[in-house]
């Protein structure tokens, strides 16, 4: 593998059967039957791409994690200082419907799992949404998951006061069945050993003289895919939901289960072309270069090939 290492550039490329041998030693901690309580809508993933994927991938984490514990002791140490280390934190990115939600609910379960850091706590930007009212006051409703749709300050300030290692951190809740924030609810964070971070624009560049939330991070994944790749699971996805979620009495989108497969098929390619592909095109896919780790998906879902930042 070092032979196929370009020096002058800060990636190393890598197969998915080269990425599958960096495993070594690490167990399989993960059951068939609980894998498909984390899967996501219309996602594939198998154990397989557990074994081949993410056992690499959370010892590459750990060996981080550890990392960034040592220079976090050296640090207090010069400082003379004796304040516990800092909280990990991992973000992941990645446009609607390409998996990073199963990416990060499988490292979540995963990374507790090693005995260095077993309070890992999960949070998405979903729910530093602006609520409804608020983006319809704005009249943004439209533009639900662009960045000027987060309240970007509540999120750095959460994920801020999380690395600064508070004891509580509270969180509001966003409910994806009644698409809304949820009045007077909230996740409390109790400093964690590693909080992942996931959400469409987690890599976003701060405007000038502010800091943005991806400043915070110790290590970040890009999930990636072929736009048409994309586009076709989130329409299958759209149709399953159609048959499941949206028939829920308490869904925002009750009125789309009503629709025949045919208007279902036209809704969603249209939700994806004007609103989720300019989004990932305009805003999501700028940032991919930011990322510490890209992971590169094929048509049936699973990761074909990773580039590593290795500088």
């Amino acid at each position: 593998m070092a032979n196929e290492v370009d020096t002058a550039s800060p990636y190393v490329q890598l197969s998915r059967a080269q990425w599958s041998e960096l495993r070594k030693n690490t167990p399989l901690t993960l059951t068939a039957d609980e894998l498909e309580e984390l899967r996501g809508v219309d996602d594939p993933i198998n154990l397989a791409e557990v074994t081949d994927i993410y056992l690499p991938l959370t010892r590459l984490l750990n060996l981080h994690f550890t990392g960034a514990r040592e220079r976090s002791r050296a640090l207090n140490t010069f400082l003379g200082a004796s304040q516990r280390p800092a909280p990990y934190i991992l973000g992941i990115a990645g446009s609607v419907a390409v998996g990073k939600s199963t990416t990060a609910r499988l490292l979540h379960t995963l990374l507790a799992r090693w005995p260095e850091h077993p309070r890992v706590e999960l949070i998405t930007t979903d729910s530093f949404l602006y609520p409804n009212k608020v983006l319809t006051e704005k009249d943004i409703m439209h533009r639900k998951g662009f960045p000027e749709s987060y309240d970007r300050r509540a999120l750095v300030r959460f994920v801020a006061d999380v690395k600064a290692g508070l004891p509580e951190v509270t969180a509001p809740v966003y409910s994806h069945l009644e698409y809304d924030i949820v009045p007077g609810a909230a996740q409390v964070v109790h400093r964690p050993d590693i909080l992942i971070v996931e959400g469409l624009n987690v890599l976003q560049p701060a405007p000038p003289t502010a800091l943005a939330v991806n400043d915070y991070f110790d290590f970040s994944i890009y999930v990636d895919a072929k736009v048409e790749h994309i586009r076709n699971w989130y329409v299958d996805r759209f149709h399953k939901l159609r048959r499941t979620a949206f028939e829920d009495p308490k869904s925002y989108f009750k009125y789309l289960a009503e629709l025949s497969a045919e208007e279902a098929t036209t809704f969603a390619e249209n939700v994806w072309r004007d609103i989720n592909e300019r989004n990932l095109v305009e805003n999501i896919v700028p940032t991919r270069g930011r990322a510490g780790l890209v992971l590169y998906k094929g048509a049936d879902h699973s990761i074909q090939r990773l580039r590593l930042r290795r500088i």
